[in-house]
């Protein structure tokens, strides 16, 4: 496809809108810190929601920041299977849960329980720290896939 017929992108299109998604991130990350959440905790979940929706672009960015924040190698092998794995602490856990509650939205039952099992475990400021978190990180993966945003090689 020639650069002419593929879409602008989404980011370019309306950079108000963008500014402001950019605005939000750093108030959520913020809170997150602020709700005293590690910084490799976050970035984890950001790599398992952008594996959940199959986001090239902040897989590379994210798990780039992972490593930079901590992560191993080894426990971002084992992500796509944390649940069979004891790499994770319950914090990781709850915050891996809250992810893929707000990203794939199972049935409200199932959600709800996955949310209200991490918000007991979290307390209440975490947990809506890391509600925002995955909201907003689901919310750039959209951008970053209709945008077709490219990866490039290191």
């Amino acid at each position: 496809m020639a650069d002419t017929d593929r879409l602008p992108y989404l980011d370019r299109s309306l950079p108000e809108a963008w500014k402001a998604l950019n605005a939000l991130a750093l108030k959520v990350s913020a809170a997150a810190e602020a709700a005293g959440l590690e910084r490799e905790t976050v970035e984890l979940m950001n790599v398992r929601i952008s594996q959940l929706n199959g986001c090239s672009f902040c897989l590379d960015l994210h798990t780039r920041r992972a490593t930079e924040a901590g992560a191993t190698l080894q426990k971002l092998a084992q992500l796509p299977a944390w649940r069979d794995s004891t790499l994770f602490d319950s914090v990781e856990c709850a915050v891996l849960d809250v992810a893929e509650a707000t990203t794939t939205l199972p049935d409200p039952h199932v959600r709800g329980e996955a949310l209200t099992a991490a918000r007991s475990l979290l307390g209440d400021e975490p947990f809506a720290a890391v509600e925002w978190a995955a909201v907003t990180m689901n919310a750039f993966n959209r951008v970053s896939i209709l945008s077709e945003h490219p990866v490039r090689i290191r």
